[in-house]
């Protein structure tokens, strides 16, 4: 019985790749000195895998910074604007495309369908040359071959890139996508053939967007590619890896007909009703990737609830056919357990990092070979028994207080516009405000202090004392740049989920549990494993702090509960919904100590609100309902004169727009400069919106500075579709990332900018 991994985190066991990649970004170290760590990270997880006995061992899983911009460089999609050659595509022309460079933007960047890993937009037009650009598949496929390991070379199928892509500036909105299929697959045939030359058998297509809802056009576009490349793939295993959720049944019946594919990948954790369809027909001779060990979370497999699976569709497609493998690609899981000796041991028994789960694909696998492993399986039982029965996971009073929330929809009494009124008498803002979204840099002496202070270094008063220094710096910096609305930028937090997290009951934590979430930013997900409650106030002490360092409006500034659960490994034995509501209780609590305290601007930031969205639209009504409940849930209780804000970063928001109006925040902050200013577009289709907002004006994620010019004219485009009075002047997301050497301009800019236009205005009367 065969076993197969979908693919692998990239980001190595302690980050190796990410400090690498930042080291090369500021000029410390040399290309060859970032592609030695990255072999090396390679080699390790090709072997793993090998010694682990996984048969189909994926490569060119591995990346830079996303495998869809592997694939732009793959396809030679390269935009004019990076001025590129036509060479093979180097890390200049790469990175200038994900990250920006001191003369142009960065691409658009977006949330990889609904998890918080992000990729690359395309962009792309009838005019676009596609061309061979990119030989790292078959690279990685030899550097593996040279190791003694085969591997499956894994690429972004056609479908999924196409489908996935924009249209590129000055390119008509509704230019057909999926009309370059002509021009993108004789690059696609080049790479199969280099692949087949190099001695590849296997390989593997990753086509998500199987799962979405898709129409005619779109199925037949999906089969024409597959017909195309029928010939180049003549002699090659060929696996189609679908994920995220079930297969339309319409897509199922497309998918599993096709000629040139012998195995079809599916997503059995979180696509449970794509059995029913393999139960009710699955072509003969064809192979099923059954992915039953769950690449999305960190729990432990239910090794004898998927053995029985495992059996039952083994009666169905038969012994041979039936391979065992991941949901998905384990890089939006942990790594390794082992790396984590601190963990409780209790709560480690029941977890598995991606490590751990290549052990039970495997296990599994022989298994079903008549070769199971009695004692692995004995206690993998007894886990799962523990995990049921442990008092550390039911709080009786806490399930109480989020049962009793049925039958309100907490709104706030008063309607926005006559709290806006009154938040203005208090506030005395001018018009376009300026604000920030949360964090500034986080500097390595900063980062040193909070180290130290976890290990026991230095004592609590001498961390207090370093930390309200920080503030200060931070808290004078804004009040030079004569910004209006200031932050404490949150210098006593590594992480905006795992702070609040490491104050709430029913979480854990890992040393070294970290996930990529782009290019070399990595998140630590604490483990919700518990029922959540707040034993005590989380920021009052800094909040107030702050404030006491300034006249002008100090935000609190917290982690909504959407924003909390979907940045989180959540807990699996009770709806996501419940675990929400009971974060938003919590949330709500620390909301109205921050009210009390005196405390008048608040911030609950929901970026990733629109991540959980799920892929099919039949299922839209039900998350966003209970997703924007929660986020009321925490504010409900405030005066009129406290002022809620939220924030959102970096998704598509324009089909949730009535939801996130359904909030019924006072000021939204939201990405919209990186994205070409979409969001601006549903102003101009004629949606009304009364609450403040802002649009972000520059781009952070990128080391770019962008002029007060340039400023000026995002604003002004702004204004062409909101009123003056709501609008708010603000970057794009929280400024961690970035150094101050690019803070302090890039925010100068922002406020000249904005005192030009009130200029403007006020002349204009």
């Amino acid at each position: 019985m065969a076993s197969h991994i979908v693919g692998y985190p990239r980001m190595g066991p302690k980050r190796e790749l990410k400090f690498a990649l930042e080291s090369f970004w500021d000029k410390k170290s040399t290309a060859e000195e970032l592609e030695k760590v990255a072999a090396d990270l390679r080699a390790d997880i090709w072997k793993q895998m090998s010694s682990a006995g996984i048969k189909y061992i994926p490569s060119n899983t591995f990346s830079y910074y996303d495998q869809v911009l592997d694939t732009i460089a793959m396809l030679g999609a390269v935009p004019p604007r990076y001025n590129w050659t036509g060479a093979e595509i180097g890390f200049d022309t790469y990175f200038s495309m994900a990250r920006g460079n001191a003369s142009v933007p960065a691409m658009e960047m977006t949330k990889w369908f609904d998890t918080n890993y992000h990729f690359i937009v395309p962009e792309l037009g009838p005019d676009v040359k596609f061309t061979y650009a990119s030989h790292k598949a078959v690279n990685e496929y030899k550097e593996a071959k040279a190791l003694g390991v085969e591997t499956v070379p894994v690429l972004v199928g056609p479908f999924t890139f196409l489908s996935l892509s924009k249209p590129a500036k000055g390119v008509d909105k509704t230019f057909p996508k999926l009309s370059l299929l002509d021009k993108i697959l004789p690059v696609y045939k080049e790479v199969i053939a280099d692949l087949k030359a190099a001695g590849a058998s296997t390989i593997q297509f990753d086509e998500p967007v199987l799962v979405m809802d898709l129409e005619s056009h779109q199925l037949e576009a999906f089969v024409k590619a597959y017909s195309e490349l029928e010939s180049s793939l003549a002699g090659f295993h060929v696996i189609v890896e679908t994920y995220f959720a079930d297969v339309p049944e319409e897509a199922y019946k497309v998918l599993t007909s096709l000629k040139a594919v012998s195995g079809f990948g599916f997503d059995l954790v979180r696509g449970t009703k794509t059995l029913d369809l393999i139960k009710a027909g699955f072509p003969a001779g064809k192979f099923l990737y059954a992915g039953v060990v769950d690449g999305r979370n960190i729990w432990a497999n239910d090794l004898a609830g998927s053995l029985t699976t495992l059996k039952e569709l083994e009666g169905i497609v038969g012994k041979d056919k039936l391979v065992v493998s991941s949901s998905c690609s384990l890089l939006h899981t942990a790594v390794d357990l082992v790396n984590e000796p601190k963990l409780d041991k209790e709560i480690k028994s029941w977890l598995a990092f991606a490590a751990q789960k290549v052990v039970e694909v495997n296990a599994l696998a022989k298994a079903l070979a008549g070769q199971k492993d009695e004692e692995f399986f004995s206690a993998n039982a007894a886990a799962q028994a523990s995990r049921k029965s442990s008092p550390r996971v039911t709080n009786e009073a806490v399930q109480k207080a989020a049962a009793a929330l049925r039958g309100s929809d907490h709104r706030r009494a008063t309607n926005v516009s006559a709290r806006l009124e009154a938040q203005q008498k208090k506030l005395s803002l001018p018009l376009l405000p300026t604000t920030t979204i949360g964090s500034f840099p986080q500097t390595l002496e900063l980062r040193r202090v909070r180290r130290e202070y976890k290990a026991k270094k230095i004592t609590e008063e001498e961390y207090i004392t370093a930390i309200k220094a920080e503030i200060k710096k931070v808290v004078d910096l804004q009040e030079d740049l004569d910004i209006d609305v200031l932050v404490h930028g949150e210098p006593e937090r590594n992480d905006m989920v795992e702070y609040f997290g490491e104050q709430l009951s029913g979480f854990a934590f890992t040393a070294n549990g970290w996930v990529q979430s782009y290019g070399s930013r990595c998140v630590k997900p604490p483990i919700i494993y518990g029922d959540v409650s707040r034993p005590k106030p989380m920021t009052v002490f800094w909040s107030t702090a702050a404030q006491s360092m300034t006249k002008r409006p100090m935000k609190g500034m917290l982690t909504g509960p959407v924003t909390i659960l979907n940045w989180s490994f959540v807990r699996n034995d009770q709806p996501r919904f419940e675990t929400c509501y009971q974060i938003a209780l919590a949330i709500k609590d620390e909301v109205e100590d921050l009210e009390k305290a005196g405390i008048t601007v608040i911030q609950i930031d929901e970026a990733a609100l629109r991540e959980g969205l799920p892929l099919r639209k039949a299922e839209h009504a039900f998350y966003l309902d209970w997703a924007v409940h929660s986020f009321r849930i925490t504010n409900v209780g405030v005066e009129d004169t406290t002022q809620i804000h939220t924030h959102m970063c970096y998704s598509n928001f324009n089909d949730i727009i009535q939801s996130i109006i359904d909030m019924d925040a006072d000021v939204i902050t939201i990405e919209n400069s990186r994205s070409d200013e979409k969001l601006l577009s549903v102003f101009r289709e004629g949606v009304k919106y009364g609450a403040g907002i802002g649009p972000g004006v520059y781009d952070i994620h990128s080391p770019r500075i962008p002029s007060t010019e340039e400023i000026a004219d995002r604003v002004k485009k702004m204004l062409a579709v909101l009123d003056t009075n709501i609008l708010w002047v603000n970057p794009d997301c929280g400024l961690k990332t970035r150094k101050y050497t690019e803070v302090k301009p890039a925010l100068q800019h922002m406020v000249v900018a904005a005192k030009l236009i009130r200029a403007e205005l006020a002349s204009a009367k």
